[in-house]
């Protein structure tokens, strides 16, 4: 007789009369199953073990904790085993034993203490229950115990350890916590980097306010030594230490994330390097680095690459530059590396002076003027009313590709160009050398992210405001005297008071995982997405007083956008690094695009591209024209970001970087021309309200035919007016055409608009009083029947 139908009839005897015990049964078991999942004794006996699994550490988040799905067991091919040595189970009596289970505080506590919280407990027993009341087959360890229940042969709490197994099956992350703490203990960062700690390296921090020539004197130093390495925070200003440095006869290569130049013909790297502060290598070494902006190593998104820039540059001197508000910070980090640090502080070179009035009118511009906004829409606004007022501006925002600023910028500072005022965000404030002589600003309120990457509206800092009030009256330029003002009369106060304000000291640098760290938190949990990796790792990370861990929104907004296209980690990874504007539908439909491509192994050629961008573009014609232009720009960017990390793949780079010349100069055309793109955006805005108000007028008096008809007509005329103002739009609007021939203003447009709403709002109100007067004059007539 085989040894489980000889079980199985051992297992029907009622429990007093078995030889044997279940114990000599259970030894065999294991032998032929495999091991049970622990202890089948009372809950004191598995307890023992619960002191180590706390790991010991704050309580991690556990709402970040996504379940995993695990599947019923189907029918087996060997037949239901664990029913064969014992008896089928009743369904009915194994919930019962589940529902005591549950309702035990004993369990509870000590689910607690393996680090299943309320709410992780009530999800892993949903997910036990569904497991074992929807598996046809059971495993046979869980089986007999359920059995053994059933017949008061066992504790209700001999479940637990089966209970627990699963429960690390959907929750891995209980199975590893401590390598997941010790893998994401940030604690240390001089330590990662070995080949600085190597070095006694020299700190001279360059501190003063705008144009005081701190920086001039840390170029100095770099262009003097044997090799360097200048680490910027944009590209125009890595491009201005590029172009400065070879026009002295310093041989200089420039290194952003979307281009690499080098200047030797042999393809030869030169001693010195450009780079923006991300691209930094920090394992070549140098005779000086600079790093440009050091108060960035606080920003809640960037600062990590400052970091990371000061503590692993392999330099024998780091020149830094910046605002004194980081001299402590940056002197308690290095005292961690046991460097010192040499302070040279520096006056502005020109005096600057706030006014006591306000702006208040645009008629009181001045060459030399300008007005900063902390909006497009207010960039928009101010342009338009410039050039009604007869004179010409120029305009610099953060999502203007570099060349068009540096157009812009030449154009307003070229004294015989007819544009003597600049209106710009604050953009303005580092990587543009400015003729200014007046900063007006706009508005002192300017949309910023929190710690939490909440969005938020409040007024600029004083550092901010420093900033972009010391592009006034530079040394270079030719104003010797910079001024300061507000826009309204009611802002002057705020911002005597904002920039008399102390900057307050920087207090922690930024970190960011590394694509290793994220590798070994993905080996401990493979089936976790990449979005909730980030989330895991930052809620384990530890991290001292003196640093902290970057936002890293941006990060998983990518991460979710491509989660369901096959790539790799380490591929994932360097996708969802990329900079891309979330806020602009097709550079992040193209990340989508190329990550797609490229997991189906097809290279994205220049002529693919093309396809994809719709190459030729025409100039655009109205707003929403040139913003589309800048977002195609920046998939063009994206395109040379991941042409130099996945080269064969992206493989034309060169051909792509040309066509983005060509797209640079049909937006510069269009900056140029931008208030009559302005213009003609307002009345398209005007003629979509005249379509707007037209149908919402031919709903209200719908009711009478008459009035129907005449709606219906106004209703068609105003659609024709309703559609772009392109070639040949002047034959179906009447309206369109008088606009563009200068006949028809914006303002007698809607006036006109207003008087036609009121007169057939008038109009349709007594057609509707004369009809229900009429209905009242027949009800009154059939009353007398009715009676």
């Amino acid at each position: 007789m085989s040894f489980p139908r000889c079980a199985l009839l051992w297992a029907r005897l009622p429990p007093g009369r078995q030889p044997g015990s279940r114990a000599a049964v259970c030894s065999a078991l294991r032998a032929h199953t495999g091991p049970f999942p622990g202890t089948l004794g009372r809950v004191p006996a598995v307890a023992c073990a619960s002191s180590s699994a706390s790991g010991g550490s704050k309580a991690p988040n556990t709402s970040l904790f996504v379940p995993l799905t695990v599947k019923p067991q189907g029918r087996s091919a060997d037949g239901d085993v664990g029913a064969e040595l014992t008896r089928p189970l009743d369904k009915n009596e194994v919930k019962k034993i589940l529902d005591k289970f549950y309702k035990r505080k004993e369990i509870q506590k000590l689910s607690a203490d393996y680090g299943l919280d309320a709410r992780l407990f009530h999800q892993a027993f949903i997910s036990f229950r569904n497991y074992i009341m929807q598996s046809h087959s059971l495993d046979v360890d869980i089986h007999i115990i359920l059995n053994d229940i059933c017949f008061s042969a066992a504790h209700v709490d001999d479940l637990f350890p089966f209970f627990l197994r699963h429960a690390k099956q959907i929750f891995p992350v209980l199975e590893c916590k401590d390598d997941l703490r010790k893998i994401s203990d940030l604690r240390i960062p001089p330590n990662w980097y070995p080949e600085a700690r190597a070095l006694q390296r020299k700190i001279i921090f360059h501190s003063g306010p705008t144009n005081s020539g701190k920086t001039y004197h840390a170029i100095q130093k770099y262009l003097s030594a044997k090799s360097g390495v200048y680490c910027g925070p944009l590209k125009l200003l890595a491009h201005e230490i590029f172009e400065k440095s070879n026009a002295a006869g310093v041989p200089c290569d420039l290194v952003t994330g979307e281009e690499r130049v080098t200047i030797e013909p042999d393809g030869k790297q030169a001693a010195h390097v450009a780079c923006t502060v991300e691209m930094c290598s920090v394992t070549t070494p140098y005779e000086v680095a600079v790093i440009d902006e050091i108060q960035m190593i606080k920003d809640p998104a960037r600062g990590w690459a400052w970091t990371r820039a000061l503590l692993g540059l392999c330099a024998e001197e780091i020149h830094l530059c910046g605002e004194s508000a980081a001299i402590d910070l940056v002197t308690e980090l290095m005292y961690t590396t046991g460097e010192d640090v040499e302070v040279r502080t520096y006056k502005r070179l020109t005096p600057i002076f706030v006014l006591d009035h306000a702006l208040e009118s645009l008629d009181n511009l001045r060459p030399g003027d300008c007005i900063v906004c902390f909006s497009k829409n207010d960039i928009y606004s101010v342009s338009r009313q410039i050039e009604i007022r007869g004179l010409e501006s120029a305009v610099i925002y953060g999502s203007l590709p570099p060349g068009t600023k540096l157009a812009q910028a030449r154009k307003f500072n070229d004294p015989d160009d007819p544009c003597k005022i600049l209106v710009a965000t604050d953009a303005v404030g580092m990587g543009l050398n400015l003729s200014v002589r007046r900063i007006i600003f706009y508005s002192l309120m300017k949309p910023s992210i929190n710690e939490k990457g909440e969005k938020e509206i409040e007024p600029i800092t004083t550092s901010q405001a420093l900033q972009i009030a010391g592009r006034a009256g530079r040394f270079s330029s030719k104003f010797k005297e910079g001024e300061v003002t507000t826009m309204n009369r009611e802002d002057l106060s705020l911002l005597k008071e904002i920039l008399n304000r102390p900057v307050d000291p920087i207090k922690a640098a930024g970190l960011h995982p590394t694509a290793e760290q994220i590798e070994m938190f993905a080996y401990h949990l493979p089936d976790t997405t990449l979005s909730n990796l980030i989330d895991i790792f930052v809620d384990f990370s530890q991290v001292d007083g003196q640093y902290f861990v970057c936002n890293m929104d941006d990060f998983k907004f990518s991460a979710e956008l491509i989660q369901h296209i096959p790539l790799s980690l380490r591929v994932r990874y360097v996708f969802c690094t990329a900079p891309i504007n979330k806020k602009q539908p097709f550079v992040c439909s193209s990340l989508l695009q190329f990550a797609r491509q490229y997991s189906r192994n097809e290279p994205l050629t220049f002529s693919w591209l093309r396809r994809y961008i719709k190459w030729p573009l025409l100039p655009p014609k109205n707003i929403k024209d040139l913003m589309d232009l800048e977002a195609v720009h920046d998939v063009l960017d994206l395109y040379l970001w991941l042409s130099y990390r996945f080269l064969d793949m992206f493989p034309d780079a060169s051909l792509v970087r040309d066509l983005q010349k060509q797209l640079d100069g049909i937006i510069q055309d269009g900056v140029h021309n931008i208030t009559k793109l302005i213009k003609i955006s307002e009345a398209h805005k005007l003629l979509n309200l005249q379509n707007s108000s037209a149908e919402s007028q031919s709903r209200l008096s719908g009711t009478v035919k008459s009035q129907t008809r005449r709606n219906h007509g106004a209703k068609a005329l105003g659609s024709k007016a309703a559609e772009p103002l392109g070639p040949g739009a002047g034959e179906k609007s009447l309206a369109s055409r008088l606009v563009q021939q200068g006949l028809l203003t914006a303002d007698m447009l809607k006036q006109l608009e207003k008087e036609w709403m009121t007169q057939q709002t008038e109009h349709g109100k007594g057609r509707i009083e004369s009809g229900t007067s009429s209905k009242g004059t027949r009800r009154k007539k059939k009353e007398p029947d009715s009676d």
